[in-house]
């Protein structure tokens, strides 16, 4: 169990567990399996521990729980797979959710280097290295005096106040946010993220306010609360869907700013409105990638078939420089229901491409289309680099032949 723990191997960890191993195990220290897959970052052994029954109380010796050592790692990630059951903490545990929030609030407001070299005694810079902290999201990594830590505290310091059942300001949660102005970082992600649950009046009010703010990081962070609250809304009244709309509508058309017009014209494909087909369409031929990305993965593909000005903007985009835009229009395309042979035919000019993953999606949507040419493009498709995850979606070459063959 030690050795798998240390190898950060989630599998081999999964199978001695359901086998009875136990999850309290120690090393020749005497640090508990929890802590050292905390200490590793490795956070779906941490998770397995946890769910096994890992005991949140057993420390190592130098005393520290795990709760603690996560919160002191500033991984978000770590921390929310060490507290993986919030109700059940807060039944029994919420004193030590105070604490670890008081801990992530220190680290917050003193900042990840200056706490680094007060506890180390380091002097010097520190090494600064950006890492994926989980799926989605990702945070810098802090070395110093043969420590690291990573800079995820603010966005731990919002999932406890989460978990406690505390509800921060809005304007606090967005200063935290403005400390990492990045959408894919974890503080600001967790910002976004508990802001746009909330489905009240007082909170879309700020975000559509500040949605209008002359600086664009603000109009990007109200922007994305609003079109995450719509995104999230599973409710049958979604009463902010309409008001969403005609704002993303009308800022869609005055914005400059590339990061604040891709997330409307993101939100905007989310509404499966006529008018932000118009939308996307005038900036089918945006200057920068990044916009014409969100304009080929947003036209509506569940409708019977395109407008024809949409079929004619989608195989242009299946032909752009950007490997990214063609293989989001591929995809696009895929997903259809529109058969129209030019589709096929701009699908079918991608079984060459530069791209591995743009040929893929090709191949994938030929597959979907019934288009026999995806049986050729499969077989030509060159080597997967080493550690490409199985690609499913070259399982639909195998549905193909199903259906072919049954006919």
């Amino acid at each position: 169990m030690i050795s798998a723990v240390r190898a950060g191997d989630a599998h081999a960890v999964e199978a001695l567990l359901s086998a009875g191993a136990d999850p309290d195990a120690r090393d020749e220290h005497g640090t508990p399996a929890l802590c050292l897959a905390i200490e590793t970052y490795a956070v779906e052994v941490v998770r397995l521990l946890a769910t096994h029954g890992a005991d949140p109380d057993r420390c190592g010796p130098d005393g520290v729980r795990p709760l603690r050592k996560a919160v002191d790692s500033g991984s978000p990630a770590v921390v929310g797979a060490t507290v993986h059951n919030t109700a059940e903490w807060r039944r029994h545990r919420e004193a030590e959710l105070l604490e670890a929030r008081s801990l992530a609030r220190h680290w917050y407001e003193t900042g990840v280097e200056a706490e680094l070299r007060r506890r180390t005694g380091a002097q010097g810079a520190a090494a600064r290295t950006h890492v994926q902290d989980d799926e989605y999201t990702g945070v810098d990594e802090f070395s110093l005096g043969g420590t690291a830590v990573r800079d995820g505290h603010a966005a731990i310091l919002t999932e406890l106040e989460k978990a406690l059942g505390l509800r921060p300001p809005f304007e606090e949660l967005l200063e935290r946010a403005l400390t990492r102005p990045d959408q894919q970082h974890a503080t600001w992600a967790a910002s976004t993220l508990l802001l746009s649950h909330r489905r009240d009046r007082e909170t879309w009010d700020a975000a559509a306010a500040l949605s209008a703010d002359p600086d664009p990081v603000h109009r990007l962070f109200g922007t994305e609360v609003l079109r995450l609250t719509h995104l999230f809304d599973e409710s049958e009244e979604d009463r902010f869907a309409a008001p969403t709309l005609e704002l993303f509508l009308n800022r869609s058309a005055q914005e400059q700013d590339t990061a604040v017009l891709t997330e409307l014209l993101t939100g905007l494909a989310e509404h499966a409105d006529p008018r932000g087909d118009e939308r996307l369409l005038s900036c089918a031929g945006h200057p920068d990638p990044r916009v014409r990305h969100a304009v080929a993965f947003g036209f509506d593909r569940w409708a019977p078939a395109f407008p024809d000005t949409v079929r004619k903007a989608l195989v242009d985009l299946m032909a752009d420089p950007d490997a990214d835009v063609r293989q989001g229009a591929c995809r696009t395309v895929a997903d259809s229901r529109d058969r129209a042979p030019e589709l096929a035919e701009a699908m079918a000019a991608l079984l060459d491409d530069a791209s591995r993953p743009v040929r893929v999606s090709a191949v994938h949507g030929l597959a979907r289309h019934d288009d026999e040419r995806c049986v050729e493009g499969a077989r030509r498709l060159p080597p997967a680099p080493p550690g490409t995850s199985y690609e499913y979606d070259l399982d639909e070459v195998w549905r193909y032949e199903r259906r072919r063959d049954g006919r």
